[in-house]
Formats: C-alpha cells, structure tokens, sequence
C-alpha cells in the first residue's frame, strides 16, 4: 500500500485492527498478526476457508473473544471489547448466521429486548415502541410489520428485524455473517440493495461470505485471509474471480458444470403420490417423481418448503401419510432406517452435527455408525475388531482428504472435515442412491468443490443422487435436472443446462415459469 493510500485509510477509518493475535490452547494460532482497516461508508467483504480466522476475528471484534495481543482502534482510540454489551456501546452490531430471534415473541418484542420503554410503573408502552421501530425501519428503506410474530416471516424478512434492530441500537458498523446462506435470488437482491442504502446513510459493513459471486455485486473492498494471515486487500474491479479463488485457497477451483454423461436406463428411485407431515415448515403434498442410475436430481425450495420431511421420509426417519417410495423397485415405504440403508441407500443429512455425528466421539469411532454390525468391523454382535476400524479410518482420511487422525475428537475440527467424514462414510459403501441434503453448507469453497466431485464419483459409477441444496449455483453446477418445491407441492421440473439463478428463484417464490 502506497504512503498515500495509507493516509487516506487512516483518515476515514472507522475500526482498524492492529498486530491482533488469538491463539487456542497455546498451539492454535488462529489470528496471527491481523492488520485490517474499515473505512467509513463501505462494504468490505471477508473471505477465506472453514478455519481460516474469519469467524475468530469476527468474535474479537463484536467481543465475544478477547485479543492476545494488538489493538482495536474505534474512531481513532484503542478500545477494549469485554462482551457483546461492550460492542454495542461502541456502535458494533452482529447479524449471526443462524439469526438471534426470539421466535413466539413478535417483531416490535425482539427488537426492543433489553432496552424496551416503559413507564413509571413498568409497563411496556407498545404503542410507542411500534410507532419508533416502524419509523426508524421506515427511514431506511425497510419494511418490518412491529406487531407480526417472528415465527411466521420468511427468512428474508427475519433478516431484515434483525438489521432494524441494530439500527434500534445505534450501530454503526454492523457485521454480517454469510447472510445469504438460505436466501432466494430475488431475496438475496433485496438485502443487497438494503446494504447499499445503509451504506449511502454512512453505515459501514463487513461482509462475510463463501459466494463469491456476491462480492462482485456489494463489495467495495475485500480482504481474503487464510490460515490465519491476511493475504491481502483488493477491489472487484482490480482482481477476477479466479484470482481471488486462487489468494483464498493457494490453488484453481473448477466453476463450470459437470461434464456431459451417460444416464442409465434403470430406475433407482421412484416415488409415488407421496405425502409427509411436517412438524414446522411446510409438509410434502402428492409428489411424484424418478431418478435414473447415474442421475442427479437437484431439489431447489425455500428452506422449510418440504425439503426435511422428504428426506426423512425416503430415509425412514417418518412415516408418510400416504404414496410409495421404491428403491430398484422393491417398495421400501414402510421400511425402518436400516433396512432401507441395507437395501441401498446413503444419506447425507442437512445437519451433520446433529444427525450425522457423534461430536463427542473420535473420528474412527464415527466412521463406523453405519457399519457397525458388518464385517470386517464386527467380529460378533457384540464385540468389534478395532484395528480393522482404524484401519480403515486411515484410507478414508487418506482417500478424502481430511485434516485429522483417526483419532481427532470430531467435534474439534472444521466444518469442511466434518462434512468429509459424513461425505466418506457413506459414499464408500457403494449406495445405489444417495440422498445428500445440504452437502456443502457452511464449507469453503475447497471443500464445496471436493465435495461435488466426490458425489459426481459415485454418479459416474452408477449412483442416483437426490441432491438438496440451497445453494442455487451448486444445483445448476452438477444437477442433470432440477426439481423446485414451494409449499410441500413440486412446482415444475428444469433443465439445469436451460436455466439460471433467477428462474429457479421465481419458482421458488410460487411463480410459474
């Protein structure tokens, strides 16, 4: 950086970190020196891999972990950020990925939560409050309803209570979080446009994301930082795409789509007519649908549009309401989770942590959830030969790149290793079908990228995939066809080769295309 542009950083800093350092245990160095300024007005975008320091720095910086060492520097004086409360004094607020909201409590009720006005005697003056945090939305081009109940709103408009009440709290620098991972196109755009005004009223924002082309379309500046060391500060217009793939994961990711493939004539998967209650969300009324051997159906929707419950169902892990499933024609509908795991099927479920994993347990341990009563892991029916699940605890490590031993704790590593192990453990049985629900959630793109490969293997060799996915580029990028859910009801079937981001988001939305 030239001694000019150094000033002119300075000048209109509103937050600059100096020398930060966060080190684990005395042996993980997850912030290393981190140098990084945040001028008045912008929209800097943040990058980096699953267990890069992203989210470390973050946490320092919105107080809920403290520097080893460095400074924070806020309107030009050193700071020290004890707690959440402490950064909020000082004008810092957070949108988490999984948003903070109280869901039974109403819009006007999370907002004012902790600072609500009352009268003398105690009483909350809701009136009041609805007329000011309606005001106050309004003013900046957002549309909140003070008296709706959270747990009805979309996920879009969740976002936006959440903005309003940093707004509510004076903030001005506000973080956000991968803000976009369960947003449609269309929705995604309004929340753009929304930080684009917020920067315009002087607001300054830091973005953090996987999607890169996001950063293209908000960024002013963005800083990619990778093991624990920024890499370096640019602009969209100075650096392209695989540039900046290239600072963030020291090496070239694929973008473009599967390569053209036979598709077998055999049906793996058909489903008939099928309906599934839902406990939240949206339940699956009267589908219909096949995939083919070497297949992969992408499934697009709004999360909670029916999506969990019919995953679920194909798994065994509800019962549906009525229809069929056959899986290689044998009717498999009322079939317990085993059975149908035995007769064919893999699972890849949208919450590794709470249902792919055991957190608690070693890796080796969890590489033998789905094969524990076979041989040659089960001597008998109760007594397991170790050395043959460390063994291949090892080849799955080795096979599948993954950042550990056999015997890592599983809840001690990345997101993208964990996900790995789940991809592992059920791609290596060989499965007939493959239910992959959310594959590549919260990974980097490195891992995303190693991920899609792997599924696109086991297609290659034969597999039908079901491929659920929020992740509207991720489906275009390795679906054969896409099958969009709104509301539990099958909306139409696509082309991935015939259509884009903003169609599928139409019909995600209840739109006809």
């Amino acid at each position: 950086m030239t001694q000019c542009s150094q000033f002119c950083d300075e000048a209109s800093a509103v937050l600059q970190c100096i020398d930060l350092c966060k080190c684990y245990g005395g042996v993980v160095q997850a912030n290393d020196h981190i140098n990084f300024t945040l001028r008045h007005g912008e929209v800097h975008a943040f990058l980096g891999e699953n267990g890069a320091g992203k989210s470390t720095l973050m946490k320092m910086l919105y107080g809920i972990e403290q520097p080893d060492q460095g400074q924070i520097i806020l309107a030009g004086k050193p700071v020290t950020l004890k707690s959440p409360a402490d950064a909020i004094a000082h004008g810092i607020g957070m949108v988490h990925q999984e948003l903070m909201l109280i869901p039974h409590l109403t819009v006007s009720e999370n907002i004012m939560l902790g600072q609500e006005i009352k009268t003398w005697s105690g009483r909350l003056k809701r009136q009041e409050a609805n007329r000011q945090i309606q005001e106050l939305a309004a003013s900046f081009g957002l549309d909140v309803d003070p008296e709706a109940l959270v747990d009805k709103l979309t996920i879009g408009q969740r976002q936006r209570v959440e903005i309003v009440k940093l707004l509510y709290r004076k903030a001005d620098i506000l973080i956000f979080d991968e803000p976009t991972a369960l947003l449609t196109p269309q929705e995604s755009d309004a929340l753009f446009d929304v930080l684009r005004q917020l920067r315009n009223l002087g607001k300054s924002i830091v973005f953090i994301t996987h999607k890169l082309r996001e950063v293209y379309q908000i960024a002013d500046r963005m800083t990619v930082i990778r093991h624990g060391h920024i890499v370096g500060t640019t602009t969209p217009a100075e650096t392209q795409m695989g540039e900046l793939t290239q600072m963030m994961v020291g090496k070239s990711i694929s973008a473009g789509r599967r390569q053209p493939h036979p598709i077998g004539s055999e049906t793996v998967l058909q489903v008939e007519n099928l309906s599934v209650p839902a406990h939240g969300g949206a339940p699956v009324k009267d589908v219909t649908f096949s995939i083919r051997a070497g297949e992969v159906l992408g499934v697009a929707g709004i999360e909670g549009n029916g999506q969990t419950p019919l995953a679920q169902a194909l798994m065994g892990l509800c019962q549906p309401s009525r229809g069929s499933i056959y899986l290689c024609e044998k009717d498999i509908t009322r079939y317990s989770t085993k059975q149908i795991r035995d007769a064919g099927m893999g699972s890849i479920p949208d919450d590794r942590q709470g249902m792919g994993l055991i957190l608690g347990m070693r890796l080796f341990e969890n590489t033998l959830l789905n094969t524990y009563d076979e041989k040659p892991f089960a001597r008998s029916a109760l007594l397991e030969d170790w050395n043959a699940v460390r063994q291949d605890a090892r080849k799955k490590i080795s096979d599948y790149s993954i950042a550990a031993t056999e015997e890592s704790v599983v809840g001690t590593l990345s997101g993208g290793n964990q996900q790995k192990i789940v991809v592992a453990r059920e791609l290596v049985r060989g499965c007939r079908l493959l239910v992959a629900a959310q594959p590549t959630r919260g990974v980097d793109i490195a891992s995303a990228d190693y991920i899609q490969r792997r599924i696109l293997d086991a297609a290659s060799q034969g597999c039908a995939v079901l491929l659920i996915s929020s992740d509207l580029d991720e489906l275009i990028k390795i679906s054969d066809r896409i099958m969009v859910l709104f509301r539990g009801e099958i909306m139409g079937f696509v082309d991935a080769d015939a259509t884009d981001r903003e169609a599928l988001g139409r019909m995600m939305l209840g739109e006809h295309v």
